[in-house]
């Protein structure tokens, strides 16, 4: 250290301030417990992580190194609120005043945002913000329900609007907590309720302003869920303008405030009775008119029948009557000749369709075909009786046995073979002889050769 000391006050050097002022810091700022949100953050490749962490007046540089990094069980984010364990340093190269983080963990609206994120993206990708699910809502309610707090101002609020714009709507309040752990099975069991009733034909889900933390119930997964499977419109009006929840980008239709939700569900009963009252005027202008033309009208009947004797116009209403009863007989009589022409036309293209002139035809082919097949066999019988007979003559001209009836004999061994010479023949020797009628056994004693 250079040092120079012409008052005998000690003169530091850049390094040696830096050193003793980190040693200063980490000496009396041992494991400090911190909150703020993250801004600013860098991810090296080295793994350690950089930010700043800052509320509404001011900000510190922290640094998050890697094996503290790595036990992390969420990913920092800028704007995420968070509560770290750290000591104050220094870092002497630059100067900088800085806190080094031991651990860390998600607090506040941060964590809270960061779930909304994250339940928001997932459910976009569900498909529970798709507007082609959206549903009508109706023109004039036939009842109007509210899931809210019966105590609450928004329910005041909007029976002010309802009772302002359209009193004879029905109103059903169906009371719900909007705040608590318990909130959100209350919603959910509100909203299915309401649909297994069917007593109003849309819902109004609607609470007052408040913070991210007051408003999660209408950021809860099952709310979203009933919500989409209602069969029932809904309009949310949840907190401020500038509030938005999970159930405004499922529902229906989304409102900035409970008041602009009854607004929305509600037509302004003013502007329907002064159509109402245009639509009477109008009516009266033209019944007064057609009133007007006809009296026009029998005001002119009166001075034209006027001008005729009364006898004289039974005349000729008698006449018109009479040749309206000879253009009547006409007409009928016409229309029954027609009437007949076609039913004759129609019996005839029918009568060409009767199956008893096919049932008779059929069985007169039937009959004709029976007896050609009758026919046919009885010839081919005889055909095949006389070619029998024919065979069996030839066949019995070259048989043996016919043969045999003229005297001759047929002589065989006693293996049955047939004897045609006596060269194999020994005197001794027995053999069958075969006559035309029966056989002799006979022995050889004498063999001529020839």
């Amino acid at each position: 250290m250079d040092s120079f000391t012409p008052t005998m006050q000690t003169i530091y050097s850049v390094s040696r301030l830096n050193r003793d002022v980190k040693f200063l810091l980490e000496q009396n700022f041992f494991s400090i417990q911190i909150s703020g949100e993250i801004s600013n953050l860098s991810r090296p490749s080295s793994g350690h992580l950089y930010f700043s962490l800052k509320d509404e007046r001011a900000q510190v540089r922290c640094a998050l190194f890697k094996s503290q990094a790595q036990r992390l069980k969420f990913k920092p984010e800028n704007g995420l609120q968070i509560l770290a364990s750290a000591n104050v340093s220094l870092y002497e190269s630059r100067g900088d005043y800085q806190l080094i983080i031991n651990q860390m963990q998600e607090s506040g609206d941060g964590a809270l945002r960061l779930a909304f994120e994250q339940l928001k993206a997932k459910l976009d990708a569900k498909g529970l913000f798709s507007p082609d699910h959206k549903k009508q809502l109706p023109r004039i309610p036939a009842a109007i329900g509210i899931i809210t707090s019966a105590s609450g101002a928004a329910i005041r609020d909007i029976l002010s609007v309802l009772a302002r714009r359209f009193p004879s709507i029905p109103i059903i309040i169906y009371p719900v907590m909007v705040q608590g752990n318990e909130a959100k099975y209350e919603i959910n069991q509100a909203i299915i309720t309401a649909n297994q009733r069917k007593e109003c034909d849309v819902l109004l889900l609607a609470r007052g302003g408040g913070s991210l933390e007051d408003l999660w119930a209408f950021n809860e997964e099952m709310v979203a869920n009933a919500i989409y499977k209602s069969h029932i419109p809904i309009i949310s009006g949840i907190g401020h303008e500038t509030d938005t929840t999970i159930a405004d980008y499922v529902a229906d239709l989304r409102a900035a405030t409970p008041t602009a939700a009854a607004e929305h569900c509600t037509p302004d009963g003013q502007q329907w009775l002064g159509q109402f009252q245009a639509y009477e005027q109008r009516l009266i202008q033209l019944i007064k008119n057609n009133i007007q033309q006809t009296a026009q009208h029998l005001d002119w009947l009166t001075k034209n029948l006027q001008l005729q004797h009364p006898g004289k116009q039974l005349q000729i209403k008698a006449q018109r009557l009479d040749e309206l009863e000879l253009r009547l007989t006409n007409t009928l009589k016409n229309q029954l000749s027609q009437a007949k022409a076609r039913l004759k036309t129609h019996h005839a293209q029918l009568w060409q369709y009767n199956p008893a002139h096919t049932v008779q035809r059929l069985k007169s082919e039937y009959l004709a075909l029976n007896n050609r097949l009758f026919t046919n066999i009885k010839i081919k019988l005889h055909t095949r009786h006389e070619r029998l007979a024919h065979l069996s003559q030839t066949l019995n001209i070259v048989s043996p046995l016919a043969t045999l009836q003229r005297g001759y004999t047929l002589s065989t061994d006693q293996q049955g073979k047939l004897i045609t010479s006596t060269q194999h023949l020994k005197v001794g020797q027995t053999f069958n002889t075969r006559l035309a009628t029966g056989s002799i056994n006979s022995q050889i004693r004498e063999i001529k050769h020839e």
